[in-house]
C-alpha cells in the first residue's frame, strides 16, 4: 500500500501572515498563488531579497508595526492608526512620540506587568498544591 500524501498549501494572506510581510507588499506571483508548506518553509529559512526587503523597509502590517512600537493592535487603532506603515514612518513617530503612544506604551507596560504577576501567583500556588500532594499531613 503507497501512502498519498497531499501536499498542504495556503492562501497568500496566510502564508503573508505567517512570514510577517504586507501582502499588498508582495509580488504579484506571491499574492496570485498558493503557497505549500515547504515554499513557505524555504521562503522562512532562506528568504529571497524582495521578502528580506520588506521586513527591513515595509510597509509592515498591523501586528509588526505595533510590536515596533511597543503597543497593542487595539491601542495602534485608538492612536489612529489603520494603515501600514515603513520602517522609516515607524522610526518618525517613536521619534514625534505622541501622546497617544506614550500612554499606549504605558498602557502596555502595566499588562506586561500584570502578566508576569499572575504567572508567579499562580506557579507559587501550583508549588504549594504539589508540596500537600507530597505531604498529606499538611
Amino acid at each position: 500500500m503507497t501512502s498519498h500524501q497531499n501536499t498542504q498549501t495556503m492562501k497568500p494572506a496566510t502564508a503573508a501572515k505567517k512570514l510577517g510581510v504586507y501582502l499588498e507588499a508582495t509580488p504579484a506571483e506571491f499574492q496570485e498563488g498558493v503557497v505549500s508548506r515547504s515554499e513557505l518553509s524555504a521562503l522562512q529559512a532562506d528568504p529571497p531579497q524582495w521578502l528580506q526587503e520588506l521586513r527591513r523597509n515595509g510597509p509592515h502590517p498591523r501586528p509588526v508595526v505595533a510590536a515596533k512600537l511597543g503597543v497593542s493592535i487595539a491601542g495602534l487603532a485608538r492612536g489612529g492608526v489603520t494603515e501600514p506603515l515603513t520602517t522609516e514612518q515607524i522610526e518618525a513617530l517613536k521619534q514625534e512620540a505622541p501622546e497617544w503612544l506614550q500612554k499606549e506604551r504605558a498602557t502596555q507596560a502595566e499588562v506586561r506587568k500584570e502578566a508576569v504577576r499572575i504567572k508567579e501567583k499562580q506557579a507559587e500556588t501550583a508549588a504549594r498544591a504539589a508540596e500537600r500532594a507530597r505531604d498529606p499531613r499538611s
